[in-house]
């Protein structure tokens, strides 16, 4: 693997201008075709995002990591970068436009994917739709590019070109602005991925998501330079922290895993490992119990709206949870915090008994977006912290709560100190959150 003198991996950071450009069909495609080229790529996600990094793994056959400069210290930050060890290039998916983040400062910065670049030294790939527009396209690129001169930029991918006449022109744009054009995409309806409300479906429900990779790989070669891509790749980032992922919180650690519950930060699951602990993945959706011998129950984010009326028959399941409480702590985030309620009402209204832990009752209903960053300050010991300990998270979902009667498991602001209601819920061995830990306050460390 190539590296930097401050031994930054090289890589690449895929971004756009905006959300919905296509840069997540992009990123899939290039992943393949530079592991079909017989390099090692190392993929990551740029912000907090729960699905991408399962489609990366996908498409390279390594494991996708989040980096996020909100809610993660340098020193964090150094760990996830150090798992690029073994590859010969990294490339980072960004989230939603190039330099959209917070308003104020997390742990080491606002959460954009411009500062991942920054920090990291990766050159951005800006994937820009020019749908309706020829050389004017050149003139947002080039704000892009000089938004922040110290933003490294490698150049431009043209996407949903409508005819050879009109990539021309846009590329005359380009070239007047000084930009380099990588390659040019074809306006193709088949290059989408399915949507919900989360944004993509999850990779395990993708109905044929090999045979959409190799789709995205072959038209990427045949549209893409990809031997300007590889050499655009290099690092002359910010010195990385030499730190260690997140500790786990037991070492026995019984994981939900299936198409409900999916949503476990990668990092989070590859710290408790590395840490020597054991993760024993069940499936509440097949009616498993979680391992007898566990020290906790982790039940992760995920959609269990869309399965409510099998959560609500799987008897094992519940059984096996509402032992382990007895004893042993349980947690759920999101979607596992909704399962460990006492109700989960559906979009059409349906009322679905959940595992009864706690009380909360939630409804998909009247849909309503709950998103952000959150900090937070426990009032009790959980997820392996103690009292007062402060952390970072992510929240999103649609779900309303209709009743949260358990004391609050810690006090909840959104990244620019507002308080939320969504405060979690504890009661005996059993906590719950809406936010999705990513990670504590190094400066506790």
């Amino acid at each position: 693997m190539m590296t930097d003198p401050q031994n930054a991996p090289v890589g690449l950071m895929i971004s756009a201008p905006s959300s919905g450009t296509g840069k997540t069909t992009v990123m899939l495609g290039l992943l393949r075709a530079l592991s079909e080229d017989g390099l090692e790529v190392q993929p990551y996600k740029s912000g907090p995002d729960y699905i991408d990094p399962a489609f990366h793994r996908a498409a390279c056959g390594r494991a996708s990591f989040n980096l996020d400069t909100w809610a993660m210290g340098p020193q964090l930050l150094g760990a996830v970068a150090g798992k690029s060890a073994g590859a010969d290039i990294c490339v980072a998916e960004g989230s939603m436009g190039l330099y959209d983040g917070v308003a104020t400062a997390g742990q080491s910065g606002f959460g954009s994917s411009a500062e991942t670049a920054l920090r990291m030294g990766w050159p951005v790939v800006l994937v820009v739709d020019v749908s309706g527009q020829a050389q004017s396209a050149a003139a947002a690129a080039l704000g892009f590019r000089m938004y922040n001169p110290d933003v490294p930029f490698a150049g431009v991918i043209l996407n949903r070109v409508a005819s050879p006449r009109h990539e021309r022109l846009a590329r005359l744009g380009m070239e007047q602005a000084g930009l380099t054009v990588l390659g040019a995409l074809p306006r193709r309806g088949d290059l989408t991925l399915p949507e919900r409300h989360l944004g993509l479906i999850q990779a395990v429900e993708h109905p044929d998501l090999e045979a959409a990779i190799v789709g995205y790989a072959e038209f990427l070669r045949a549209h893409v330079d990809l031997e300007a891509i590889k050499q655009a790749a290099r690092s002359k980032g910010q010195p990385l922290g030499g730190g260690a992922l997140p500790q786990p919180p037991a070492q026995r650690i019984a994981l939900a895993q299936d198409a409900a519950f999916s949503f476990a930060y990668p990092h989070l699951v590859e710290g408790w490992r590395a840490a020597g602990a054991e993760v024993l993945p069940f499936s509440p959706l097949a009616d498993e119990a979680p391992d007898a011998q566990a020290d906790l129950v982790w039940l992760p984010g995920g959609y269990p709206e869309l399965h409510a009326g099998r959560l609500a028959d799987a008897d094992v399941f519940r059984a096996g949870v509402r032992k382990h409480a007895e004893t042993r702590p349980v947690h759920g985030e999101c979607g596992g915090y909704m399962a460990l309620g006492e109700t989960l009402i559906d979009k059409e209204g349906v009322s679905h008994r959940m595992v009864g832990l706690l009380g909360l009752v939630t409804s998909y209903e009247k849909r309503k977006l709950h998103l952000g960053y959150r900090r937070v300050n426990l009032l009790a010991p959980a997820l392996g912290y103690d009292v007062g300990a402060q952390l970072f998270g992510h929240e999103f979902h649609y779900s309303t709560i209709l009743e949260q009667p358990d004391l609050p498991l810690a006090e909840v602001t959104d990244a620019d100190r507002n308080a939320v209601v969504e405060t979690g819920s504890r009661r005996g061995n059993v906590t719950g959150t809406f936010f999705h830990l990513i990670t504590a306050d190094e400066g506790q460390a």
